[in-house]
C-alpha cells in the first residue's frame, strides 16, 4: 500500500511541478497581416487574378473607342475641308460676277455708247474719255490677278484674264486711233478701218468668256454639288456690225471715212429719205407699226439723191431701241445717182423683242457737202409680233 501511494503521490508532485513550470515561460504574441478587403458585392474569386476573358472584353471596349475617336476625327475634319472648298468656289464665282459686271456698265458699255452717239464732241475729247475707259479696262484685268483662285478654278481663270487683256488691248489701239478717224484728212478711212479690224478683239474676248469662263465656272460649281449660284456672263461687243469698217465709219460719223477725197464738187449734195418696209408692211411714222418677226427682218428702204452730183459709199442704218440692248444694222450703197432713187436692203443681225414696243430709227448718213439733213432720218414706232 505503501508503494501505492507513492506512486500516488509522486503524480501529484508531478503535476504541481508542471503548472508551475508552465507559469514561468514568457508569453509569445502573434501578429497577423490584415487581409485586404473586397469590396462589398463583390464575388469571392475577384479578389486576385482578374478573369482573362474580362481582360478581353475591357480592352476590346477601349479600342473600339479609339477607333470611333478617330473616325470621328477624320470625319470633321473632311467636313470642314469640303466646307472650306466650297466656300472658295462660291467666293471666286462672286469675285468674277463683280468683274462681269464691272466691265459691262463701267466700260464696254459706255465705250459703244459714246462711239455711236451724235454729239459725241470733239476728236480730242473722245480720245481723252477712251483713255478713261482704257484705264479701267486696265485695272479690271488686274483685279482677275489679285483674287484668290481655288485650285478647281485655273482653267476659268486663264480664260478670265485673256478676256480681259484682249479688252484693254482693243481699247488702248482704238485710243490711238479715234482722232485720226474722226478727222478729213487722208488717213480717216484706213484709221476706221483699223478700228473695226480692234473690234475683231472685243468679239474674241467674248467668244472667250462664253465658252470657257462661264462654262468652266458652271461645270466646277456642279462638280462639287454647289447650287444656288449665277454663272457671270459678260459681253462687250454689242453686234458683230461693228466689225464691217463701212458701218463702223458710219456709227462713228467718220465723214473723211466715206471714200471720197479732195475738194467737195461744186452744186448741191444730199438725200432724201423716200420709204422704209418691213416685208409687205410700209412703215408709217406716226402710228404703231405691227410687224411680225418669226424670222430677223429685212429692212428695205427707198432714198433718193436730191443733189446735183453723184455720190459713193452711202450708208443707210436701222436702229432698233427701247427693250435692252439696241439692234443695229447698215448697208453701203456704192454709188447714187444725181435726182434718181436708190434702194437698199437691211436685214437684222438677230431677232427683235417681240410684244413690247420699241422705236425704230432708219436714217441715210450725210455725205460731203451736204448742208440739208433733217429728211435724212426717221422713226417709227413699232410691235414686233409672233
Amino acid at each position: 500500500m505503501a508503494v501505492s501511494c507513492s506512486r500516488l503521490a509522486f503524480p501529484a508532485r508531478s503535476v504541481a511541478l508542471s503548472f508551475f513550470d508552465e507559469g514561468d515561460e514568457p508569453r509569445t504574441r502573434t501578429v497577423r497581416t490584415p487581409r485586404a478587403r473586397r469590396p462589398a458585392g463583390a464575388p469571392a474569386d475577384a479578389v486576385g487574378t482578374p478573369d482573362p476573358q474580362q481582360l478581353l472584353v475591357r480592352r476590346a471596349i477601349g479600342l473600339g473607342g479609339v477607333v470611333l475617336v478617330l473616325i470621328l476625327l477624320v470625319v470633321g475634319v473632311k467636313a470642314c475641308a469640303s466646307s472650306a472648298k466650297k466656300n472658295s468656289l462660291r467666293d471666286y464665282n462672286t469675285d468674277v460676277a463683280s468683274i462681269a459686271r464691272d466691265s459691262d456698265t463701267q466700260v464696254t458699255g459706255p465705250f459703244f455708247k459714246l462711239l455711236e452717239s451724235p454729239n459725241k464732241g470733239s476728236a480730242v475729247n473722245v480720245e481723252a474719255q477712251i483713255n478713261q475707259f482704257r484705264a479701267s479696262a486696265e485695272e479690271l484685268a488686274k483685279r482677275s490677278r489679285d483674287i484668290s483662285v481655288p485650285d478647281d478654278m485655273t482653267d476659268a481663270e486663264i480664260a478670265l484674264q485673256q478676256s480681259l487683256d484682249l479688252r484693254a488691248g482693243a481699247l488702248d489701239k482704238i485710243s490711238d486711233k479715234i482722232r485720226a478717224a474722226l478727222g478729213t484728212g487722208s488717213g480717216a478711212e484706213t484709221a476706221v478701218s483699223q478700228i473695226a479690224g480692234q473690234m475683231q478683239s472685243f468679239l474674241a474676248s467674248d467668244v472667250l468668256w462664253s465658252q470657257r469662263v462661264a462654262p468652266l465656272i458652271k461645270e466646277t460649281l456642279d462638280d462639287n454639288d454647289i447650287t444656288g449660284q449665277t454663272t457671270p456672263i459678260s459681253r462687250s461687243l454689242p453686234n458683230l456690225g461693228w466689225l464691217d469698217p463701212a458701218t463702223a465709219a458710219d456709227r462713228l460719223g467718220a465723214e473723211g471715212a466715206a471714200g471720197t477725197t479732195g475738194p467737195v464738187a461744186p452744186g448741191a449734195h444730199g438725200h432724201g429719205l423716200v420709204s422704209v418696209a418691213v416685208g409687205p408692211t410700209t412703215l408709217a411714222p406716226g402710228s404703231v407699226n405691227r410687224i411680225p418677226a418669226t424670222t430677223p427682218p429685212t429692212f428695205t428702204v427707198k432714198f433718193q439723191n436730191q443733189g446735183d452730183n453723184d455720190e459713193r459709199n452711202v450708208k443707210v442704218s436701222v436702229r432698233i431701241a427701247g427693250a435692252g440692248r439696241p439692234i443695229t444694222a447698215s448697208k453701203s450703197v456704192p454709188q447714187t445717182t444725181a435726182g434718181q432713187e436708190a434702194t437698199v436692203t437691211v436685214p437684222l443681225t438677230r431677232r427683235p423683242p417681240v410684244g413690247t414696243p420699241v422705236t425704230i430709227t432708219v436714217a441715210v448718213a450725210p455725205v460731203r457737202g451736204e448742208k440739208k439733213t433733217d429728211n435724212n432720218r426717221q422713226e417709227y414706232p413699232a410691235l414686233f409680233t409672233r
